[in-house]
C-alpha cells in the first residue's frame, strides 16, 4: 500500500470520527436546528421580498426574524392553554352523557336507522354489543384525549426554561441560515462528488419536494384548521380550538382529510343545537375548503412532490412515527431524495449515460 493510499485512509476515517463526534456535540440542538433550517426555508421568498425594500439583507433578515418570534410563541402560548381546558372539559362532558344516558340515545338512534342496524348485527355477530361498548369506547376516547394533552400540557409546563432555549437556538438558526442560506446550500453542492446534472437533480428534487410539502401540505392544512375553527365558533361548536387542530391534522391525510371531523362535529352540531346552525356551517365549510383546495393550494403547490399519493402518504405517515413533527417534512424529503439518487444509480451504473453517449 503506498504512501498516498495510506493518507487517504486516514483522511477519511479521521473525517468520519470528528463527523461522530460533531453529531454527539451537537444531538441536544438537532431539533430546534431542524426547525430553524426549515422556518429559514419556507421564509425565503419573504426576504427576497422584504429585501426589495429594506436593501440590507441583515436588517431584512431581522424584521423578518422578529415577526416570526412574535407570529410563533404568542399564539404557542394562547393555544396551549386554551386546549389543555378544552380536552379536561372534553373527558367530563363525556362521563356526564355516560351517566345521563346520552350514549343510550345515540345507541337507539344508530340501531333504527339502516346502517346504524347494519352496523350493530354486525357487531353482534361478531361478540360485541352496541349498547356495551358504545358508553366504554366514549369514555375511553375522551379520557385518552384528555390525558394525552394533559400530561403534554404539563410536561411542557416543566420544561419552560428548555422550550426558551431551545426556541432561542431555532430562532438563533433562522436568522443565520435565512441571511446566508445561499452560500451555504451553494457550498453544499459544490462538497457532493457527483456530477453537475446528477447534483442538479438530487437538490432540486429535495428543493421542491420541502417546497411542496412545506407551503403547501402545511399551509393549506393551518388554512383549514384555521377557517373550520372559525365556523365552529362562528355556529356554537364546543372545543372548536381543539377540533380545529385535529381539523389540520386531518389535512394533512390524503384520505378522508378534514372531512373527517367537521363532518361529525356538523351532524352533533345538527342533533344538540338545530340543523339550521348545521347547515350554515356545512356551506361554511364547504365554501372554505373549496377556496383552499381550489386557488391557495395549486398555487402553493406549483410543482409538487413527483411522489405518488401513496408514497407520500407512508412517507409522512413514516416520518411522524420515526421523528416527530420533523417527519412531516423529512418523511417525504427522505423518499424524494432516494427516488433521485435511484435514478443517478440508473443512469451512471446501468449503462444509461455511456449509451447516450
Amino acid at each position: 500500500m503506498d504512501r498516498e493510499r495510506i493518507v487517504q485512509l486516514f483522511f477519511f476515517g479521521f473525517l468520519a470520527v470528528m463527523a461522530y463526534e460533531l453529531y454527539e456535540l451537537m444531538l441536544p440542538f438537532l431539533t430546534p436546528l431542524a426547525w430553524g433550517i426549515l422556518l429559514a426555508f419556507i421564509a425565503h421568498p419573504a426576504l427576497i421580498e422584504v429585501e426589495k425594500y429594506v436593501k440590507r439583507r441583515s436588517l431584512s433578515t431581522a424584521i423578518i426574524s422578529v415577526f416570526v418570534g412574535i407570529l410563533v410563541i404568542l399564539p404557542a402560548i394562547w393555544a396551549s392553554g386554551r386546549l389543555v381546558v378544552e380536552a379536561q372539559a372534553l373527558y367530563t362532558q363525556a362521563t356526564v352523557m355516560v351517566n345521563t344516558g346520552g350514549v343510550t340515545k345515540l345507541h337507539d338512534w344508530a340501531v333504527n336507522t339502516e346502517p346504524g342496524a347494519w352496523v350493530a348485527k354486525k357487531m353482534e355477530a361478531r361478540g360485541y354489543k352496541l349498547d356495551e361498548e358504545l358508553p366504554k369506547l366514549t369514555l375511553q376516547a375522551a379520557q385518552i384525549t384528555s390525558n394525552y394533552v394533559a400530561k403534554n400540557a404539563t410536561q411542557a409546563a416543566k420544561n419552560v426554561f428548555g422550550f426558551i432555549i431551545d426556541f432561542g437556538i431555532a430562532l438563533l438558526a433562522f436568522f443565520y441560515l435565512l441571511r446566508d442560506g445561499d452560500y451555504y446550500y451553494r457550498g453544499l453542492q459544490d462538497l457532493t462528488p457527483l456530477h453537475e446534472d446528477d447534483k442538479k437533480a438530487i437538490f432540486d428534487t429535495l428543493r421542491t419536494t420541502l417546497s411542496s410539502v412545506m407551503r403547501g401540505l402545511m399551509l393549506t392544512a393551518v388554512l383549514q384548521g384555521v377557517s373550520i375553527g372559525i365556523g365552529m365558533l362562528i355556529f356554537g361548536v364546543p372545543y372548536w380550538l381543539f377540533l380545529a387542530i385535529a381539523s389540520a391534522a386531518a389535512g394533512l391525510m390524503p384520505i378522508g382529510g378534514t372531512a373527517l371531523v367537521w363532518i361529525p362535529a356538523m351532524i352533533y352540531l345538527g342533533f344538540a343545537a338545530s340543523w339550521s346552525a348545521a347547515i350554515g356551517l356545512l356551506i361554511w365549510c364547504a365554501v372554505a375548503l373549496a377556496i383552499i383546495d381550489n386557488f391557495i393550494k395549486p398555487l402553493a403547490m406549483k410543482h409538487g412532490t413527483g411522489l405518488p399519493t401513496i408514497a407520500l402518504f407512508l412517507g409522512i405517515l413514516g416520518g411522524l412515527e420515526a421523528y416527530g413533527p420533523l417527519g412531516l417534512f423529512l418523511g417525504p424529503a427522505i423518499m424524494s431524495v432516494f427516488a433521485a439518487l435511484l435514478r443517478v444509480y440508473r443512469k451512471e451504473y446501468s449503462g444509461t449515460r455511456k449509451e447516450a453517449a
